[in-house]
Order: structure tokens, then C-alpha cells, then sequence
């Protein structure tokens, strides 16, 4: 009789995590769904300078216009007949965010137009052209 005692005494005794591991689990998918990832479009290009430049909080799509007219989104070289698909189906995964358009200062006016035309085609009003803070 005094095993059965040993061993209830034992079993209320224990701690049970399994509540635990549920809310640290449960914290570690709040974070991954809530962060907000930096979006790179793949090519460095060497953008104008601006007096009146300012950061940008929230470009979730950032497009890259290279010196020799390449048009590159999330680090892959695209045409320009593929710049509206792209944008829709990356505005589609986050409404909010705006585009960003980063322009070689010695890529071609006309490739810019055309980029910022297919992005409003696309459904996106929030276009916005990166640049250097600084004096031309």
C-alpha cells in the first residue's frame, strides 16, 4: 500500500510544459507572419542625388532600372512586357506596400516612363523614385 502512495505523490509532482511549449510555439508564428522582410531588387544601381530625398517606411516592391536599360524585380532580370504580371502578383501579396523604382541616373528617361506606366497598369498608385540624399 505504501508503493501506491510513493507513486501518486510522484505523478503530482510533475510539471507539465506541454502549455508552455504551446505559447512559445504560438509566439514564434506571431513573429514570423508579423515581420516585415526587406525586399532587394537585385542589381546595385548608382541613383541621382536629391535635396529633398527622404527614406521610404513601407516599399515592398522595388524595382531596378540598370545603366544599360535591364529591368530587374527581387533579383531577376525581367522584360518589360513581364513588369505589370510581376507587380500584380507582388501587390497582391501585400496591398499596403508601395513600389519603389530605382533608376540609374544614367539609365534612359523613356525605360522609366514605360516602368511606371506598367506598375499603374497593375493597380498600384503608391510609386515612389528612389535617389541619394544630397545636393546634385
Amino acid at each position: 500500500m505504501r508503493r501506491k502512495r510513493r507513486l501518486n505523490n510522484e505523478e503530482e509532482t510533475s510539471i507539465d510544459l506541454t502549455p508552455m511549449l504551446d505559447v512559445v510555439f504560438i509566439m514564434l508564428i506571431f513573429f514570423i507572419v508579423t515581420t516585415s522582410f526587406v525586399k532587394e531588387s537585385g542589381i546595385q544601381v548608382n541613383r541621382p542625388s536629391a535635396a529633398t530625398a527622404e527614406k521610404k517606411e513601407r516599399a515592398n516592391i522595388m524595382i531596378a532600372i540598370s545603366e544599360s536599360g535591364e529591368i530587374w524585380i527581387q533579383k531577376r532580370r525581367i522584360d518589360i512586357r513581364s513588369v505589370r504580371a510581376n507587380v500584380e502578383r507582388l501587390h497582391a501579396e501585400s496591398p499596403e506596400g508601395s513600389v519603389v523604382i530605382q533608376a540609374d541616373k544614367d539609365s534612359k528617361n523613356g525605360l522609366l516612363v514605360q516602368v511606371m506606366d506598367q506598375v499603374k497598369l497593375a493597380g498600384v498608385q503608391s510609386i515612389s523614385l528612389a535617389a541619394k540624399p544630397g545636393v546634385n
